[in-house]
């Protein structure tokens, strides 16, 4: 057997299970009428984002034959100007997506509005009322808010006090609100935030995303560990030497500075994207496949999560910040040149924290978190690495070191899974040699293209299930963790001799290799 052969051992052999062409809802899902309302639509997440996905969807048939959608900022546009401006961002027609843009723009109106201005909502009331007699949209109302997390409880709250965020219960004339990351920028924080949202919306109502849990691989997760019994009876400390989650970008801080000063590098992407993933990997099974016991079982995992020593400081934290160098070639400047940025600026770009959950399946395991900036390659993987063979056989012919399996769970750019195996070189000498099976996702979206992370958010809003969705007790625990960790960094004496700096275009900091002397080997 060739190593292509081995490599594509995976995907030959699947069993395929594909439903047919276009479909993506359960049989027994049924998509309610709905009206979009999109703040902050002339923004940047709503036109490079929302419109486009809400485009794909319609294009495939997968909105409701009733809906239609309301783009509401503090920028003044009539409804044919906004009309316009959203068909200039909508996708090229291809062969796999026809020209539908007059028909998904017909769907469209704008109503300017001042987001603490409770008049305008009053005149959005009204609005809402005039496009659910046009599109028959039976008072079902969906808000996203795609504005700065600053609004959050200024728009909720006017939406409460309008009476826009009343339903007549959680299947008919519902009332749903979508916000995006970061939910708070502590525990303090976080928890005022929950207590405005609350005052007018039950958790049921309340959609807080993260993207990552809508990507193929990290959907695949769950049904990868607790649907193969090859993998779940070894999924414990018995077996796995560590798990090593990490994000890694090429990109530096653009044109965020202004948050990214306030915010750095654990509250942009531990308190929500790496927790997520950890829960993932380390949860219990759910005894249903439905979104409170899956979450049920992913808050276990933050309550388990040990309290971060703080007495041991930086010994399983390194923190950096990226300086000048070079990102495919052409030369970068630091964190620290960046426009917006202060010169002598201590904001960590880069973070690697060493992690321990104590109970009775991980007891001992370390869980390796990274995330960084202006790092070699845009890199998104866990990798679960099992122990060693207990006992060498081989000892006299292969020497003492048996390289072990592990697991790679390839989440951005490239989307796969790979195990890899033992076996004996061909010839008459023993020799071994590590192989590799190999899932593609990107090899089946020849076949169907795989739906866009908003695409899928988006229509788990509409069916009103929140699997993907933070709930407000992991949110909580989350930053219960982090915000020691925080307070730790920002206010310790030392700061700028604990903050490591990195040419830009290398894997970060080398001082995590006397932590994780494994770091290079799972990113390269």
């Amino acid at each position: 057997m060739t190593d292509q052969e081995t490599q594509n051992l995976f995907m030959n052999t699947a069993v395929q299970t594909d439903f047919p062409s276009g479909q993506l809802l359960r049989s027994q899902d049924r998509l309610a009428p709905c009206v979009f309302v999109v703040f902050g639509a002339s923004g940047d997440l709503a036109t490079r984002k929302l419109f486009p996905a809400l485009y794909h969807l319609f294009s495939a048939d997968h909105l409701p034959d009733h809906f239609g959608i309301i783009g509401c900022s503090r920028t003044t546009f009539d409804d044919s100007a906004f009309q316009d401006r959203i068909r200039r961002i909508l996708p090229t027609p291809t062969d796999e997506l026809p020209d539908r843009r007059d028909d998904f723009v017909r769907k469209i109106r704008y109503q300017t509005l001042v987001y603490d201005n409770l008049q305008d909502y009053d005149s959005l009331s009204h609005r809402l009322e005039s496009i659910n007699a046009s599109f028959g949209t039976q008072g079902n109302r969906l808000f996203y808010l795609a504005v700065p997390p600053q609004l959050y409880p200024v728009i909720s709250t006017m939406l409460g006090r309008s009476g826009l965020a009343r339903e007549k219960d959680r299947h008919h004339e519902w009332s749903r609100i979508v916000l995006e990351k970061p939910f708070g920028h502590d525990l303090p924080s976080a928890l005022e935030l929950s207590d405005v949202l609350h005052e007018h919306f039950s958790e049921h109502q309340i959609f807080r995303i993260d993207h990552y849990l809508a990507k193929e691989t990290v959907q695949n997760l769950l049904m990868f560990r607790f649907a193969n019994t090859i993998f779940e009876p070894l999924w414990n400390r018995n077996y796995i030497e560590y798990v090593s989650i990490s994000a890694a970008e090429t990109l530096g801080v653009e044109k965020r500075a202004g948050y990214y000063e306030q915010a750095g590098v654990i509250r942009d992407m531990f308190q929500n994207h790496m927790m997520q993933l950890l829960s993932l990997v380390a949860m219990e099974a759910p005894s249903r496949f439905q979104d409170e016991s899956v979450r049920d079982d992913k808050t276990k995992v933050f309550n388990s999560l040990r309290p971060f020593e703080l007495q041991g400081r930086f010994r399983d934290l390194v923190l950096g910040q990226y300086g000048p160098g070079n990102i495919d070639h052409h030369a970068v400047p630091g964190y620290r040149q960046e426009e917006g940025v202060a010169p002598d600026s201590l904001t960590p770009t880069f973070a690697f924290l060493r992690s321990y959950i104590d109970n009775w399946r991980w007891q001992g395991v370390p869980f390796y978190i990274c995330s960084g900036k202006r790092l070699s390659r845009k890199l998104t993987r866990i990798v679960i690495q099992f122990k060693d063979v207990p006992h060498s056989m081989f000892r006299h012919i292969l020497g003492e070191k048996i390289s072990s399996n592990r697991l790679i769970l390839g989440i951005q750019p490239d989307e796969v899974i790979n195990l890899t195996l033992q076996t004996k070189s061909p010839g008459m000498s023993s020799f071994l040699r590590t192989v590799t099976m190999r899932f593609d996702y990107n090899h089946e979206a020849e076949k169907s293209r795989l739906k866009d992370a908003y695409e899928k958010v988006l229509m788990d809003c509409l069916l009103g299930d929140q699997m993907l969705f933070w709930r407000q007790d992991a949110v909580k625990r989350c930053w219960a963790y982090l915000t020691p960790i925080l307070e730790m960094c920002e206010s310790c004496g030392d700061r700028a001799q604990h903050l490591h700096l990195y040419p830009a275009g290398t894997w970060g900091p080398k001082e995590v290799e006397a932590t994780y002397e494994n770091y290079l080997q799972d990113h390269i």
